[in-house]
C-alpha cells in the first residue's frame, strides 16, 4: 500500500511522529459520550502509553455521510498530511436509505484520493440496525470489503463485532436510541480496530 512514498521519505524523517486522521460519523465523534471515552480518544492514549510517535486527529462528525467525508477529505490531507487515514463512515447513508452504489463509490474515492496523498487507509465497516433486515445489511457490510479489495486497502469487517451482534446488544451495548455505543463498548471498538491499524504503523 504505497510502501515506495514511505521509503522516499528518507532517514531524516523516521523520527518525526506520524499522523492519524480519523474521518468519521457519531461512532467516533463521541456522541452521547463524556470527553475522552470514545474510541479515538482510546486510541491515542494507547499509544502514548506504547510509546508510538503518533497523533491522532479525530475529523470525525456526528451525522456525516461518505459524501461529506469525501467533500471534507481533500483539506483534510492537504492541513495535516497524514501516514494513515482510518475512515469510519456509511452508517448515516443507511439510516437516510442511500443508494448503496452511491456509498461503495464514495468510499471508494476517498480510499484513493488518501492513497495518492500518500496515505495508508483502513476502511472501518459499521453495521445497519437488524430491522433493516439480513439481505441489506448483508450487502452493506460487504461494502467495505469490496473497496478495500480493490484498492488494497486494510479493513475491519466491523467496529462493532463482539458486542454489536449480541442477542441483548441493544440494552447491554448501546445508548436509548439504539444506534450509539455506550462507554463501556468504546474499549472494544477500539480492540476491534487496534490489530490492522498496528500493522498500517509498522
Amino acid at each position: 500500500m504505497l510502501a515506495g512514498s514511505y521509503a522516499a521519505a528518507g532517514p531524516a524523517s523516521a523520527a518525526e511522529p506520524r499522523t492519524i486522521v480519523v474521518v468519521g460519523d457519531s461512532l467516533s465523534a463521541e456522541y452521547g459520550l463524556e470527553r475522552g471515552e470514545g474510541w479515538v480518544s482510546l486510541l491515542q492514549k494507547r499509544m502514548d502509553q506504547q510509546k508510538i510517535a503518533a497523533k491522532v486527529v479525530n475529523a470525525s462528525i456526528s451525522g456525516d455521510t461518505t459524501s461529506g467525508g469525501l467533500s471534507r477529505l481533500p483539506a483534510l490531507l492537504a492541513q495535516y498530511k497524514p501516514s494513515v487515514v482510518i475512515i469510519e463512515l456509511g452508517g448515516n447513508d443507511a439510516l437516510r436509505g442511500l443508494p448503496l452504489d452511491m456509498t461503495r463509490d464514495n468510499l471508494l474515492h476517498m480510499t484513493e484520493e488518501a492513497q495518492k496523498a500518500g496515505a495508508r487507509v483502513l476502511l472501518v465497516g459499521v453495521q445497519v440496525p437488524p430491522n433493516y433486515g439480513a439481505d441489506y445489511a448483508n450487502r452493506f457490510a460487504s461494502l467495505f470489503a469490496q473497496v478495500a479489495k480493490e484498492r488494497k486497502a486494510a479493513v475491519v469487517p466491523s467496529i462493532m463485532a463482539g458486542f454489536g451482534d449480541a442477542p441483548d446488544a441493544a440494552q447491554r451495548w448501546f445508548q436509548a436510541d439504539r444506534i450509539h455505543p455506550i462507554a463501556k463498548a468504546h474499549p472494544m471498538m477500539l480492540d476491534n480496530v487496534w490489530p490492522e491499524l498496528k500493522k498500517l504503523l509498522k
